[in-house]
């Protein structure tokens, strides 16, 4: 068995368990509560685009993360919930050739109506080092996280 050294929870509030089979073309089965997706690969790396696949997954879980973050960083920062609970976020996650395999990269666009740039930049900073996911990602993904005035 291989371990892999970090920073370790002092407790364990939650664990996700999930079953996949097939690989990106296959299915992922999770319970508590039940979740069961197809998985394909994208179709522009050759997949049908018939399920979802392992960057949409990884996108919406490190923003979801990313965003009950921002909320712990607002607190800290004595920002009000009214002005937190406006906040988007849209996160990327691309994957392209890396060497012999592959490799990630991520993009975090953050948009926070009604709190002033350098109060959005200094709390998107402190996010990032709240964020578990941007945790376990530092020094290993290319990440680039930028407020914006619009995600559309």
């Amino acid at each position: 068995m291989t371990q892999y050294k970090g920073n370790e929870p002092k407790s364990i509030a939650y664990t996700a368990v999930a079953d996949v089979t097939g690989g990106r073309n296959g299915r992922g089965v999770s319970t508590e509560p039940d979740l069961d997706l197809k998985l394909d690969t994208p179709v522009a790396m050759g997949g049908k685009g018939e399920g979802t696949n392992p960057e949409q997954l990884f996108a919406i879980g490190w923003g979801a993360c990313f965003q009950g973050a921002l909320g712990l960083a607002g607190k800290e920062m004595r920002i009000a919930g009214s002005k937190l609970a406006q906040c988007k976020l849209r996160s990327h996650v691309s994957i392209g050739d890396e060497g012999e395999s592959f490799g990630i990269k991520a993009k975090m666009e953050v948009y926070l109506p009604g709190i002033d740039r350098e109060t959005a930049e200094k709390l998107v900073d402190r996010t990032q080092q709240l964020c578990p996911y941007s945790k376990a990602t530092a020094g290993n993904v290319p990440t680039e996280i930028v407020v914006v005035d619009s995600l559309d």
